[in-house]
């Protein structure tokens, strides 16, 4: 009974973390289907994106702290998306008033709203990682990491090698997290692992309603191609090596750092 309790809980938490993405999501696939007139889709999801922010912030669901982590991968997305959109790694098809050299701005929202899932998971969790790397190495990993989405278009594709550091850094590493008295524990890359692929689920959920789209679902929507799931490996590591090292910073003991 314990075991079912457990899972309808974890369940239930992870809604609760999962608020700002779904709210996206949701958004996403009505907008779809209403006229184009008179605001453009694109604009309409930059306004929503706004206003579920404001409400996130106001009812506290967010704290301050973690906003600030937010607008930080607010900018990270945005400059990623600017980049690969103009070297034709994707597109967004339709026309905005809030387009910025092909990309809209609410384009960023769904990378903060990675990281809100990440903060609140945290805290609805009580998360705690033990064996963490030093924050200079686990930040350096990470500019590596980000580096890589860029100069990949030009020089070789790091990623795989990425991934075996990632794995030699990170292998002693677990997270740790409580549903009610009881602590259960994984492996830290596990937990990338995991979350790249349920962001991978959404992703095509996101392109089948022409969130955007990749240059073969022009003609119409495909499955994402699963090595899209490195890249959001790689993406997930990012998030939480920066909210692990704030959290580090300001002083909070659910991260332990490697002796």
């Amino acid at each position: 009974m314990q075991k079912i309790r457990h899972f309808f809980r974890f369940t239930y938490l992870e809604a609760i973390c999962c608020v700002f993405p779904v709210a996206i999501f949701l958004a996403l696939a009505a907008s779809r289907y209403l006229p184009a007139e008179p605001i453009a889709r694109y604009d309409l999801l930059l306004i929503w994106c706004l206003v579920v922010q404001i409400v996130l912030l106001v009812t506290r669901y967010e704290t301050k702290e973690e906003f600030k982590l937010i607008l930080i991968f607010h900018a990270i997305g945005l400059g990623l998306e600017l980049f690969k959109v103009q070297v034709g790694s994707w597109s967004y098809p339709e026309a905005a008033f809030s387009k910025v050299l092909g990309v809209p701005l609410y384009a960023g929202f769904m990378y903060a709203s990675v990281a809100s899932y990440i903060c609140q998971a945290f805290r609805r969790f009580e998360l705690r990682i033990t064996q963490f790397p030093r924050p200079l190495f686990a930040l350096a990993t990470g500019l590596l990491v980000y580096a890589n989405f860029f100069t990949h278009h030009w020089l070789f594709d790091f990623r795989w090698i990425l991934m075996g550091l990632v794995a030699l850094v990170f292998y002693k590493s677990w997270v740790y997290f409580r549903l009610d008295e009881t602590v259960y524990r994984m492996p830290l890359t596990l937990s990338f692992g995991l979350i790249a692929w349920f962001i991978w689920l959404a992703e095509n959920i996101v392109t089948f309603f022409k969130g955007w789209v990749y240059p073969n679902q022009q003609d119409g929507w495909e499955l994402v191609d699963f090595g899209k799931l490195s890249s959001w490996f790689l993406l997930v590591i990012i998030t939480i090596l920066i909210v692990s090292v704030e959290k580090y910073r300001l002083g909070d003991p659910s991260i332990e750092i490697k002796s």
